[in-house]
């Protein structure tokens, strides 16, 4: 316990103080103050947790619109106060009718350099956040829908400061002046007091307070959305409004497993956080992580072989269950991961990690290409009423202000970059291939987790792109195996693999091990990792909220 607690005393980018939230019944944690507000406020005038998760997304999609919004999709996990029962909404962005499995190649032949397909007209997907929230409104809400937006509306009328974290990645991005969408913005930034004002949004957000999802999908801001889709730009897109009036919110079970003496439940497929965090935790589960010490490079680098195993079957097995068999039960089975630790040599790095074949065999002889992405835009926050009942959202619109192009006061997702481009590998199908309808995989982990007694003990999610996964595990074995405080657990140094290179936070205590992880046979990437971890614990006194330092953040009472 001395080693965390130096640990996190060193960290040299997260000096900002945790943001800390202490009651007996409800609290809201988000990557906004302002954000984190409008959900007390709904709960304050009698509302419920989903009630509040509305309010801190329509709040989000104003004060955050490069990370998250009603242009993007999302996932939300839902726990009922009352009966215990949990419900999984899938709010992924689909690919239009017309997408083919070519659509991100090149004669057929040649993919697409990334950042070229991120602000193409083809990257952008069916959203499908308003669809999912109203959806779960609906089945788990108790306040009239129309209510819950007028918090973000009054912040988009009357502006705020502008986010610092917003300013930054202005500055970071030059390539952002290309596009006519990020103009408002970029001039207020330039301002000596930035200000955010959004009128245009306020006026979306009253249409869908008004009408629900039927905003988007019908009528001129469904015409608008498309238009903007398809103009400009070299590749222009294909989505219709027939696309956006067909799109379906899906209901489904979260994927849950053991850890040790906790039961953890998550985001199932299309997103593969769940699975892949339940299988490095079953992996890591056959060492005694609780006795090593965590700033240590075996302690890291059995974190990055399980990581790189769990990744080597995420690329492998995890697309669309609707268009897909996912082997869930599979990937997740004890054995399976018994077999899959036993593949880790406590001395040595992989040369390269395997993916599995569930119930055949641990390993098969070709593994697939590693998977390489840019860090993406994402928000995550996290939920408690006082009547128990709790929502963890991880909502986005994919890369750090989506595709770039803007209509009606909110920017289009690029979700559709998440689909593998070459829909075939050595002669076989890609799991992860675009259809027409599908979804792409997702890394987004709302997670759940219970203590032996089936007690709710922790809500956590990040932001992050594919690096959520290693985000979340981090926090989870701060908690779980080392007894840190949540707080504490997210201040951790990040440190993740996701089958390229291992990644180690910079200006952190951790960079003092690459030697040692150089000579284990480790490729080493030091370098700024922007988690945004938002989570709540369970402690003596009822419930403690704790935000990611590296971000704005807040948790409120």
């Amino acid at each position: 316990m001395m080693t965390c607690l130096r640990w996190v005393a060193v960290i040299v980018t997260c000096t900002a103080s945790v943001a800390l939230a202490r009651t007996n019944e409800q609290v809201v944690v988000a990557a906004h103050p302002l954000a984190a507000e409008a959900g007390l406020t709904i709960l304050n005038r009698g509302g419920n947790a989903m009630d509040a998760a509305v309010a801190v997304q329509a709040a989000l999609t104003f004060i955050e619109p490069h990370e998250s919004g009603i242009g993007g999709g999302g996932f939300l996990l839902f726990r009922d106060g009352a009966t215990g029962a949990l419900s999984f909404h899938d709010g992924r962005e689909t690919a239009p009718a017309a997408a083919t499995p070519e659509r991100f190649m090149v004669a057929g032949r040649w993919q697409l350099p990334f950042w070229l397909a991120v602000v193409s007209g083809r990257a952008v997907g069916v959203p499908g956040l308003v669809p999912m929230l109203h959806a779960a409104h609906a089945a788990h809400g108790r306040l009239p829908w129309a209510d819950l937006f007028e918090p973000a509306i009054a912040l988009a009328e009357n502006g705020a400061p502008l986010p610092e974290r917003m300013q930054r990645q202005l500055r970071r991005d030059p390539s952002l002046r290309l596009f006519t969408g990020t103009r408002p913005v970029r001039r207020s930034a330039q301002q000596d007091a930035p200000q955010l004002r959004n009128p245009q949004l306020a006026e979306v957000l009253r249409r869908i307070a008004a009408e629900g999802p039927a905003a988007l999908q019908t009528g001129p801001l469904a015409d608008n959305l498309v238009a903007a889709a398809s103009n400009g730009g070299w590749l222009p897109g294909d989505l219709t409004v027939e696309d956006l009036a067909g799109y379906e919110p899906k209901q489904r079970e979260p994927v849950c497993g053991r850890y040790r003496r906790w039961t953890l439940c998550s985001a199932s497929p299309p997103s593969s956080g769940g699975i892949a965090l339940l299988q490095m935790l079953g992996v890591l589960e056959h060492f005694d992580l609780a006795a090593m010490d965590p700033d240590s490079a075996e302690t890291l680098h059995l974190i990055a072989e399980a990581s790189r195993l769990a990744f080597a079957d995420r690329q492998r097995h995890l697309g669309d269950p609707d268009f897909v068999t996912v082997p869930t039960a599979g990937l997740i089975d004890p054995d399976y991961l018994a077999a899959r630790a036993a593949l880790i040599d406590p001395a040595r790095a992989m040369d390269r990690p395997p993916p599995g074949i569930p119930g055949v065999t641990p390993e098969v002889a070709d593994p697939p290409p590693l998977e390489q992405d840019p860090e993406a835009g994402t928000t995550h926050f996290s939920i408690i009423d006082a009547e128990g009942n709790v929502v963890a959202l991880t909502s986005s619109i994919e890369a750090p202000f989506g595709s770039r192009r803007a209509v009606d006061g909110y920017l289009l997702n690029n979700q559709l970059t998440d689909f593998d481009f070459a829909p075939v590998r050595e002669g076989q199908p890609v799991a992860n291939a675009v259809a027409p309808g599908k979804r792409p995989r997702s890394s987004m982990a709302p997670t759940f987790v219970f203590d032996e007694d089936g007690e709710l003990v922790l809500v956590i999610g990040s932001r992050g792109g594919s690096r959520i996964i290693g985000y979340v595990l981090k926090t989870l074995i701060g908690v779980l195996d080392w007894g840190l405080p949540l707080a504490e657990a997210i201040a951790l140094p990040n440190i993740l693999h996701r089958g390229e290179l291992l990644e180690i936070e910079a200006g952190t205590l951790l960079v003092d091990r690459v030697p040692e992880l150089k000579a284990l046979g480790h490729r080493i990437d030091v370098r700024e990792l922007e988690s945004g971890l938002h989570g709540i614990e369970r402690v003596c006194n009822g419930w403690r909220g704790a935000a990611d330092p590296r971000m704005e953040g807040a948790a409120v009472p």
